[in-house]
């Protein structure tokens, strides 16, 4: 396999190469061709050179792009997308509180305050005594033009806190380390960490992960002491698998630290007493190819969830680390998938799907009897959070749906009784004005493919009216039916919202994400048109009416339905898109790609080379009309490097034969989540919205 660069640089040209179609100074890159050949194929890169953030001829392209972004569109409908950022703020509380959690003597909280944009970290010792503020994350924000806190936590004294903050949207975080309450003077800076980290339980040992600083691969496990220089940190784990990264977490019991290497499809684990800062992590079962075990440790055993005994997994356990002694608490089941579990002193909680739903499955620990919490619709969202009390007979979940704003409930796991502690309010909204369905759509293979809708009550289904379907279609990630409080800016403007549960997902359990990866990627993209093709068909919608929209992963199934089925979409909104797939898996130094080989494939070798290259977005962009397209990035974005959205929307400008808009919008300050900010954010969904309203002749009013 070779690559070279053939010509030397030229500079990026801005031309009116379109003008006969109407779109005049559209920007068009320079044309450079690098030469590849990978298994006696030949490739010509024209836009191989974009790959470089540091040349000023890619920042002026960038710029150029955004330039024809901020003429063509944002300035003529300013007005439009301030009245959608306004309405999109309204639905904001301004002055939002968490539902305190009990923690080790205190009431945890975030807040937030009217016209700030970020999150206040508190914790009271009584539900009525005074707040003390742990971290004002708005101050640091002074600062920077990005900000991102993760992962704040607080030494089992109650007396120091360490907290993860980047400050460039690339994943990159430096650990500060605080004394609460003043009695200590402490400057600690830890740099290039993942952001994960744990105390020992002398409160004077913080364990973290180091990345790469190229990768960005959490790679490295050190120890650091509580106010000292990180010259003095010891190296206590080097991952040299570049396919492994490292997860480090406290179990549930807080007397032991898990230190978990995993890649897509293994797993191995270290563990530490955390009364023993200065011992060795033990290995307690070494990685075995295609087999996941994660562990944790409560009710005064282990437990393990695991895939040995069958895809589903099932729950094993025992009093001792000895492997040897685990017996299985919890049979696998091929009709239910065990995604994760809690555990606490006398009730373990299995986090399960069951016919494409998440659900709790409540098992008393000494007795066996076990239930299944009903949350009553046909579809939902729900996850465990705000737990970490092992005594407490109350399971604290949060639930919302399409149509239910966010819930904080606490579940009596002995009584089966429900006390919802808050419903997320959202000012303005009327849930009994809308409703919404759950449809199964046939494929070209003869799956069944589960597509949610929501509308207005005063609509009919079938309307062929203005549509936007969703989907994201990878690494098992379940897309939950789950309350979208800006949706309805569009739905009040008589838009059907759709997703599409694709395989490649997790919503019908591990055979479904097996059926949407590696060898089977396509089934993915087919799905996604099917549903669409039925959508028409079915006069849900029509192609003048029907918007697609996916991001990162989901952006690459943008990326394919633009150049397989252009002509069933008015328009494609694909952000952060994973379109150049095969430079990018070929290139290791790249971050994300050697860990993903089990997702994707390896192109080094020549079936899975063959199959990438045969969908890759970029590589296949032909001449054809395209529908009108909005593409997003971030300069800084470290999971789809900025140059893939960018060199494919030079491409597409190069190719498409059609007059329907293009444009690039790449976010100068931010990376993959886009802008920080509770407010921030809103911005960009307010352009968005705007770029479809607009398309579908939408422009002012309701």
């Amino acid at each position: 396999m070779k690559r070279s660069l053939i010509i030397p640089f030229t500079l990026i040209m801005m031309t009116s190469a379109c003008s006969s179609l109407g779109l005049r100074n559209t920007p068009e890159a320079a044309k450079i061709p690098t030469e590849f050949e990978e298994f006696g194929n030949h490739r010509t890169d024209n836009y191989y050179w974009m790959n470089n953030r540091k040349d000023p001829n890619v920042m002026a392209y960038i710029k150029a792009e955004n330039d024809y972004f901020e003429t063509k569109f944002k300035k003529p409908n300013k007005k439009f997308i301030d009245k959608l950022y306004d309405e999109l703020k309204s639905r904001v509380v301004d002055d939002e509180n968490t539902v305190p959690y009990f923690e080790n003597g205190y009431y945890y909280n975030l807040r937030y305050e009217k016209d700030k944009e970020y999150e206040i970290y508190c914790r009271r010792q009584h539900p009525d005594s005074a707040e003390q503020i742990l971290l004002d994350v708005n101050e640091i924000a002074e600062k920077y033009s990005y900000v991102d806190v993760d992962n704040l936590i607080v030494s089992p004294d109650n007396e120091v806190m360490a907290y993860a903050l980047d400050t460039i949207s690339r994943r990159k975080y430096e650990i500060y380390v605080k004394s609460i309450n003043g009695k200590q003077s402490l400057t600690d800076r830890i740099p290039d960490t993942d952001g994960q980290m744990v105390f020992s339980s002398d409160s004077k040992t913080l364990f973290y992960i180091a990345i790469d600083p190229v990768t960005l691969r959490s790679f490295k496990l050190f120890k650091h002491s509580v106010g000292q220089h990180t010259r003095n940190d010891t190296e206590l784990f080097y991952e040299d698998d570049e396919t492994f990264e490292l997860m480090l977490e406290k179990s549930k019991s807080d007397k032991y630290i898990f230190l978990t290497h995993y890649n897509t499809l293994s797993t191995e684990v270290r563990y530490l007493a955390t009364d023993n800062p200065d011992g060795e992590f033990k290995v307690f079962r070494k990685r075995r190819p295609d087999t996941e075990y994660y562990l944790d440790h409560g009710a005064g055993r282990f437990w393990m969830r695991t895939n040995e005994y069958g895809k589903n997994f099932c729950i094993m356990s025992s009093e001792s680390a000895d492997p040897e002694s685990f017996t299985i608490f919890k049979q696998h089941d091929n009709n239910v998938y065990i995604t994760d579990f809690e555990v606490f002193d006398n009730y373990l909680v299995l986090e399960e799907r069951r016919n494409g739903l998440a659900c709790f499955e409540i098992i008393d620990i000494k007795t066996r009897e076990s239930h299944i919490v009903n949350f009553g619709e046909e579809s939902y969202e729900v996850w465990l959070d705000d737990n970490p009390e092992p005594s407490t007979e109350n399971l604290r979940y949060f639930y919302s749906s399409l149509t239910t704003p966010y819930s904080v409930i606490d579940y009596n796991m002995r009584t089966k009784e429900k006390e919802v502690k808050k419903e997320h309010e959202v000012p303005g909204y009327d849930k009994s004005k809308y409703e919404l369905k759950r449809i199964m759509v046939k494929t070209r293979d003869n799956v069944e493919v589960p597509v949610t809708l929501l509308h207005q009550k005063s609509q009919d289904w079938q309307n062929s009216g203005n549509l936007l379907l969703y989907a994201y279609g990878s690494y098992g990630v379940t897309e939950e039916d789950s309350y979208y409080r800006s949706i309805f800016s569009l739905i009040d403007r008589g838009f059907t919202y759709a997703i599409a549960h694709i395989r490649g997902g997790g919503e019908l359990g591990y055979n479904w994400y097996e059926q949407g990866k590696l060898l089977n990627k396509k089934n993915t993209f087919n799905d996604f048109i099917d549903v669409s093709q039925f959508l028409i068909d079915e006069h849900y919608t029509t192609p003048d009416n029907l918007y697609a929209n996916g991001g990162s992963a989901g952006g690459l199934l943008m990326g394919v339905i633009a150049n397989e089925a252009p002509q069933l979409y008015k328009a494609i909104i694909a952000d952060v898109p994973f379109v150049d797939v095969i430079n990018t898996m070929l290139d290791p130094s790249i971050p994300l790609t050697t860990g993903e080989y089990d997702e994707w494939g390896n192109p080094n070798e020549k079936e899975y080379y063959d199959y990438m290259l045969s969908y890759s977005p970029y590589d296949n962009v032909k001449e054809q009309d395209y529908p009108a397209m909005l593409v997003t990035t971030g300069l800084h974005d470290s999971q789809v490097q900025f140059w893939e959205p960018v060199k494919w929307t030079a491409k597409l400008r190069e190719y498409k034969t059609d007059g329907n808009p293009l444009y690039l919008s790449t976010n100068m300050k931010a990376g993959h989540q886009g802008d920080s900010g509770r407010y921030g954010r809103l911005k960009e969904t307010a352009v968005t919205f705007a770029f479809i309203l607009t398309q579908a002749g939408i422009k002012e009013s309701k």
